[in-house]
């Protein structure tokens, strides 16, 4: 779909000739961690070879979604005479806040409190008792959290000694993802001034989840991975911009791309449309005999494939992973750090990082 490998937030992926694997399996809500070490499912090789790779993330200030394992189509009981969890999040009273009285997600510096802190997040983000209100800070707070330390090793490495095996495997692959995005982008500079993108909420996360399997049903492609491209091209329809390389919609398809006999049909910007186009385009790059091959199809890069891939193998070992992805934010990486560009933000032409700053202070990461 590109010619070369862009500064994006992700690209789409893969294709089995089979059913959704969510909707054939049927785990129960749990509190405790998926029982998974880092290594990806069979059949998700790794080996070898958006708008912005900075932008990976989302904010929902509409209504909040719970998902539990009845929304995600699985089989099991509410658990009605459950207490809603609750998660006591760091907070500081002196940082700047949003209109919705959050501020930037703060980050213990103590490995073994910082370990406590997202085992807690994990855990909430799966648990169908969790208010819904609570799930778009937990999931901005599980996205800083990663984004942090995928830049720290030392700190990285002592946070993840200090959790539960379990909880280690998926914050391994969280951090594996997020450093090939890192490694892509090692040769851009920090951005010096801010785009001139729409920061939308996105489509409720059934509809997308209703997106994803469609498409994987009429195509082989898994949903996992059409879920893992939305996720890095644009926050699951967060950001309503066109990239640098003229790229459009949630799925960010060039529009020579989209005119293409069997690829594009309908709207380049609705969601449903895009899904489906962006499964279609993987399969005639290749992307049913190899995915690999399919996502260098969209994104001319490995780095772009292997944490597309590192992504869809989390959702296709633990579907509940959604809640927590479906819950994050966009963010940028700017000379002022990593910038949070929330729902509400809206440019018609680019703006200083400092000019923006003076006006939305909340946006800055705590110093």
């Amino acid at each position: 779909m590109r010619r070369a490998p862009r500064a994006g937030a992700g690209s789409v992926d893969e294709m089995p000739k089979q059913l959704p694997r969510m909707a054939q399996r049927q785990p129960q809500p749990s509190l405790r961690p998926p029982a998974r070490g880092w290594r990806p499912a069979t059949g998700w090789r790794l080996a070898g070879g958006g708008l912005a790779l900075a932008v990976l993330g989302s904010l929902a200030l509409g209504p909040a979604l719970r998902f539990s394992a009845l929304a995600l189509n699985e089989s099991g009981d509410p658990t009605e005479a459950a207490q809603p969890t609750q998660v006591t999040l760091p907070e500081d009273p002196s940082l700047p806040r949003l209109a919705d009285d959050r501020h930037y997600p703060l980050v213990p510096a103590d490995p073994a409190e910082l370990a406590a802190l997202l085992t807690a997040v994990e855990t909430a983000l799966r648990d169908p008792t969790t208010a819904a209100e609570q799930l778009p800070r937990l999931g901005h707070q599980q996205q800083v959290i990663y984004r942090q330390l995928s830049q720290q090793p030392a700190q990285s490495e002592a946070v993840l000694a200090a959790l539960d095996p379990a909880w280690r495997g998926v914050a391994e692959r969280h951090l594996a993802a997020r450093r090939e995005f890192l490694t892509m982008q090692r040769r851009s500079r920090p951005l010096a001034a801010l785009p001139a993108w729409r920061i939308i909420p996105p489509a409720p996360a059934e509809e997308l989840l209703a997106h994803y399997r469609k498409a994987a049903a009429a195509t082989g492609i898994d949903w996992e991975v059409l879920a893992a491209i939305n996720l890095v091209e644009t926050g699951m329809g967060r950001i309503d911009g066109v990239s640098v390389a003229n790229a459009h919609g949630p799925m960010q398809f060039l529009p020579t791309t989209w005119a293409q006999p069997g690829v594009g049909a309908g709207d380049i910007r609705d969601p449903h449309d895009a899904i489906q186009a962006a499964a279609r385009y993987l399969v005639r790059r290749g992307g049913l005999q190899d995915i690999r091959k399919g996502l260098w199809g969209y994104n001319n890069s490995d780095y772009y494939g292997r944490a597309v891939l590192l992504y869809a193998s989390l959702l296709r070992d633990d579907p509940q992973a959604y809640i927590g992805l479906y819950h994050w934010e966009i963010h940028v990486n700017t000379v002022a750090g990593d910038l949070w560009l929330p729902v509400g933000y809206t440019q018609n032409g680019p703006i200083s990082v400092s000019a923006y700053l003076q006006q939305v202070p909340a946006s800055g990461p705590p110093r």
